[in-house]
């Protein structure tokens, strides 16, 4: 599983004209399933991103996690970071899961972090987003479970 973080002051998806989806200060998080990945990865993915421990403290060192600061995620998948980009011009997703597995997955990733109680909204698998943010610093980190 992969997860692209983005730490945000605002973010927010649209489909078809409508917001369906918005965070306030957190996390925007782009997640992909790839082929061979597990429930087991998408749980260590959830708790990761939880945990990730890249906001500040009071002395401006990223030592907060979104959950210490009550922070707003919104979970968006997007199976092209699964790209395989080392040969040619155009990239190959061959890496990525199938559709029925990769959506299994993210609604399993997205179920788990529903779970901490924090604010939780998400983009619609498969459907074709518009995604803005406000990106804040930037940090934007990618992780791999």
């Amino acid at each position: 599983m992969i997860g692209l973080l983005q730490r945000v002051k605002s973010a927010s998806v649209t489909v078809d004209g409508q917001v369906i989806g918005s965070a306030g200060q957190g996390l925007l998080v782009l997640v992909c399933a790839e082929k061979g990945d597990t429930e087991e990865q998408s749980e260590k993915l959830a708790k990761k991103v939880l945990a990730y421990r890249i906001f500040e403290d009071e002395n401006g060192k990223m030592n907060k996690s979104l959950t210490d600061i009550g922070g707003d995620i919104l979970i968006v998948s997007q199976f092209t970071l699964a790209a395989e980009t080392s040969k040619g011009l155009r990239p190959s997703f061959t890496p990525a899961a199938d559709p029925e597995t990769g959506k299994k997955l993210y609604e399993h990733f997205v179920s788990k972090v529903k779970e901490s109680g924090l604010r939780t909204e998400t983009g619609e698998f498969g459907a074709y987003m518009q995604v803005a943010l406000v990106n804040d610093g930037p940090v934007t980190i990618w992780l791999k479970c």
